[in-house]
């Protein structure tokens, strides 16, 4: 648009017949210039949002498949987990060999500092795949939006932050919706919305933690910047695998992983291997889908991608449901979408 517009002013203008004749070509000329250079803009917009959207729907469509009891009967979802971990460990070193990116190298003093971080990471992914056993896809996309409700109670509480009556309202109908769906979810258990409320929890306490932790781990990088996003990939997967272990071990999975008759079906071991894939993938979708447009659109087209995800879910696996859990949910993730646009005001209004 700011070339569009020097090319406007640019226009030859000497004297009023002049401007008159030649205006009009002037005009068409750079309008057809400009309007390329937005076809050419909004397509790799476009494919970068469609790439993202895709890629992290998918990824929890997959991973609730392979989790589901009613699909393989597999029971270790620990194992699962470390196995997405050392894969995508795996391929983000394999990208460095390659050229593509560039790593933070592993240093005592960086990976001290890193472990809590860590800790809470296998805390949120683990309890996210526990909770995605027992509770449908839509109401964990609901019940997700309630770390947005936790994160900004604790930024009041320890940061000392505040924020504008709408937030506040657009969140209290998020937890709202999430307590009246899980009230009305015909599939309730106590042990799947426990998980969900441990994963809200570990969410929270990942986005506040790690916000004070950056500032440190610059002190330790090569180069004194923060940790970019393919060396927190890296060093959140390779360092989990250790914790995961040793979940495997206190939950007996390391006893019955072999015998779990899931690891002979060829559909399993496709659907583990390209959730793996996808986790891998959204790394750099998101990146391209950032580079490509503004953190507010970015934002909003998170909380729409949700929507999606939430019907697929339904009709996938054939959750059963009523009017009233329905409910909850479209409000649930309508709440989403209207605290994304909120917050995105505020941030522009400061």
């Amino acid at each position: 648009m700011l070339a569009y517009l020097s090319s406007v002013f640019a226009c030859p203008s000497s004297s009023t017949n002049r401007q008159s004749t030649t205006a009009p070509s002037c005009h068409t000329q750079h309008s057809s210039q400009a309007t390329s250079k937005l076809a050419a803009t909004s397509v790799p917009s476009c494919s970068a949002g469609l790439c993202y959207c895709a890629a992290s729907g998918s990824m929890v469509i997959l991973n609730k498949h392979a989790l589901n009891p009613k699909s393989f009967g597999f029971t270790a979802p620990n194992a699962l987990l470390c196995f997405q971990c050392a894969l995508a460990a795996f391929l983000v070193k394999m990208c460095e060999v390659a050229g593509l990116v560039k790593l933070q190298p592993l240093k005592r003093d960086l990976v001290s500092i890193w472990f809590p971080v860590n800790l809470i990471f296998v805390g949120m992914i683990g309890s996210s795949f526990y909770a995605l056993q027992h509770v449908g896809v839509a109401m964990v996309t609901v019940w997700k939006n309630v770390s947005n409700f936790v994160t900004a109670v604790c930024d009041v509480a320890i940061y000392k932050k505040s924020y504008s009556s709408q937030i506040w309202a657009t969140l209290f109908l998020m937890l709202l919706s999430a307590i009246v769906g899980a009230y009305t979810d015909i599939n309730f258990t106590w042990s799947g919305y426990g998980w969900q409320i441990a994963n809200c929890a570990f969410t929270s306490a990942y986005a506040l933690y790690l916000r004070s932790v950056m500032d440190k781990v610059s002190e330790h990088t090569t180069d004194k910047k923060k940790m970019d996003e393919f060396s927190m990939v890296y060093y959140n997967n390779l360092l989990s695998i250790p914790p995961i272990l040793a979940l495997m071990f206190f939950f007996g999975e390391h006893r019955t992983l072999l015998a779990q008759p899931a690891l002979q079906n060829p559909t399993f071991l496709f659907v583990a291997l390209v959730g793996g894939l996808i986790g891998f993938g959204i790394s750099f979708s998101a990146l391209w889908f950032l580079s490509q447009t503004t953190a507010t659109i970015y934002s909003l087209v998170g909380a729409l991608n949700k929507i999606p995800v939430a019907v697929v879910g339904i009709l996938v696996f054939r959750d059963p449901t009523n009017p009233q859990n329905l409910a909850s949910i479209l409000i649930g993730l309508g709440a989403g979408i209207l605290f994304t646009y909120a917050k995105s005001s505020e941030s522009r209004a400061k």
